[in-house]
């Protein structure tokens, strides 16, 4: 089974629960608070897969093509939520949005620049709660059947934006287990190793709910605990 029916798999198994509004909470080491329903806005982040051009993997014995790829982006070191973090691009839900999958596609638009017309909206996880940001998040996952040039477009909000391979993601040797500490409580999410970045947080927890669904994940426990920078904010 190819990448793309492997997506297609984890999104018709999610589909019942997305049908029904239904919420996935953040894992219960990372946990800080709750959502307040009454003030939480809608969001949507666009998980876009591709084939690499011209960044090849590092690794070669993995679960998915050497090709595969990930659209990620670096937040600039200066914002106040989430500072240096990788994440999807994705943002709140604005009232002219048709859809949340138009949400993920404009943002994505804003962020990076691509060109929407050559991606596949395959179709979308169900919420996430994101406690720390007072976000419902919805996960839309797309393929990129013609890959554009990207950057970053504001520099006050995005540092970079690069495709990240997702064999060197699964990789074991790139697994890492980030730990950070707030309020006197001691939190754990999955982490990822990019080059001289590390993908924690939201994204990571993200990213490693998709890829055991999806089949792709290479056992990799124990692994070395780190802490990321910025980890003073969330």
């Amino acid at each position: 089974m190819s990448a793309r029916e492997d997506l297609k798999r984890v999104i018709q198994a999610h589909a019942p629960a997305v049908e029904r509004g239904q919420r996935e909470p953040m894992p219960s080491k990372w946990t800080f608070g709750r959502v307040e329903d009454e003030t939480a806005r809608n969001a949507a982040v666009l998980i876009l897969f591709g084939h690499l051009d011209d960044v090849p993997a590092v690794s070669h014995d993995s679960t998915v093509p050497g090709d595969l790829d990930v659209l990620l982006l670096e937040r600039s070191a200066n914002l106040r939520k989430h500072p240096g973090q990788i994440a999807f691009p994705g943002g709140g839900v604005d009232d002219t949005d048709r859809d949340v999958t138009h949400t993920a596609l404009r943002e994505a638009v804003e962020e990076t620049g691509l060109d929407p017309a050559g991606v596949e909206v395959l179709g979308q996880l169900q919420i996430a709660e994101l406690p720390v940001t007072n976000f419902l998040v919805t996960p839309v996952i797309g393929w990129w059947t013609k890959p554009s040039p990207v950057q970053a477009v504001d520099v006050n909000e995005s540092r970079t934006v690069f495709r990240a391979p997702v064999a060197d993601l699964l990789n074991p040797e790139f697994r890492r287990s980030v730990r950070v500490k707030r309020d006197g409580h001691t939190h754990f999410s999955p982490g990822f190793v990019v080059g001289e970045r590390v993908v924690w947080g939201f994204t990571a927890i993200v990213l490693d709910r998709l890829f055991n669904e999806a089949g792709w994940t290479i056992p990799w426990e124990p692994a070395p605990e780190i802490v990321p920078p910025f980890s003073s904010k969330h």
